[in-house]
């Protein structure tokens, strides 16, 4: 018999984890496919979260809905829709709007186990992930429980068509924030990468296909594939350098959500590419170019001066940041390297970087 020792394995070692949920995927079918889950789930007391899209909810027994929704998910707002789904009996929680929208959803999951079925209206991607998050007192918390994964996401792209060009590039940039941050989070594995890679293809290219053609259906369906990517990568991957500043920056001075993910991308892309350049040419690879070029296509912003941020708040932000740093990424990060990454992205600067 022979005995292998820990030092002679050799290969690849890593534990994926798939997160089990329903997909409806079908355009002009959102109402139709939300009423057929409530009769599949057997819901009798159904809590709408989001005021628009009234449509899709139309023919469900609804007992209450939670109209006031704010980005970031302040705690007082979670209790509110907690003491509403409570008062109700809720037992089917129906969220239609963006990310804020699942957002708060998912707050009042997370403490009543009340089930979730989401219905996105943007690219934000919160729809497929396991993550909750919670701001109070200028400071965000986050966390994973499966109680806050929906057990069932409605795409139908149409529902879409009400984003503004701007917003809808800036929602689909975010979505690209989850897929770049994918390839080296904590917890990645071969499969969040393949994902990631793949969402951004789908990303760029649905992208690209808004801009020329705000009102086609075509760009919007193939961007909310990617979203969908994105997210089920970085639920699975974890949040890496990205996503924890601009966690920090959202909850601590109350910045738009996708507008922050979309200034901030570039320069995390610029600080890790060297130190991971097999993920960096993946990346670049699925882009059909470098991110930079790809904004300048779309007309995205990229300045954190245009989200609202004083620059005198710079210097505080990367100490904020700093703690927040994985111990995984790829380069260390001291707060005057997040300080150089965050002046750059103030100002818009263009990223410049090489690999090895």
């Amino acid at each position: 018999m022979t005995v292998v020792s820990q030092d002679d394995v050799t290969g690849e070692s890593w534990e994926h984890v798939t997160l089990g949920q329903r997909v409806l995927f079908g355009t002009g079918r959102a109402a139709a496919h939300v009423a057929a889950e409530v009769d599949r789930l057997g819901a009798r007391r159904v809590l709408v979260v989001g005021a628009a899209f009234p449509e899709v909810t139309a023919g469900l027994d609804v007992v209450a809905r939670v109209a006031d929704v704010r980005q970031h998910v302040p705690v007082a707002d979670a209790e509110r829709a907690r003491a509403m789904a409570a008062e109700s009996r809720a037992d089917l929680l129906v969220s239609v709007g963006g990310g804020s929208t699942t957002g708060l959803a998912k707050a009042v999951a997370l403490t009543t186990g009340v089930p979730v079925v989401a219905v996105p209206t943007t690219f934000a991607g919160s729809e497929a992930t396991n993550v909750w998050g919670l701001t109070e007192a200028s400071r965000k918390t986050t966390g994973a429980d499966d109680r806050v994964l929906p057990v069932t996401v409605v795409y139908d792209a149409a529902l879409t068509l009400s984003l503004p060009t701007e917003l809808a590039i800036a929602s689909g940039c975010n979505a690209l924030a989850h897929c770049v941050d994918s390839m080296w989070a904590p917890r990645t594995d071969p499969i969040d990468q393949a994902l990631a890679a793949e969402g951004i293809r789908a990303l760029s290219g649905g992208l690209r296909l808004v801009r020329a053609d705000p009102g086609g259906l075509e760009g919007r369906e193939r961007t909310l594939y990617g979203a969908y990517l994105a997210a089920v990568a970085f639920s699975s991957a974890g949040s890496g350098l990205h996503h924890k500043i601009c966690h920090v920056l959202g909850g601590a001075y109350g910045l738009p959500h996708a507008a922050t993910h979309t200034a901030v991308l570039p320069y995390v892309l610029a600080f890790n590419a060297p130190a991971a350049p097999e993920a960096a040419r993946r990346i670049t690879a699925a882009l059909g170019g470098d991110l930079f070029s790809l904004y300048d296509e779309l007309g995205a912003a990229h300045s954190l001066r245009d989200t609202g941020l004083a620059r005198e708040s710079l210097a505080e932000a990367a100490r904020l940041v700093l703690p927040a740093v994985p111990p995984s990424n790829p380069r260390p990060a001291g707060e005057s390297d997040l300080l150089t990454l965050l002046t750059a992205a103030w100002n818009g600067d263009r990223p410049e970087w090489s690999l090895a």
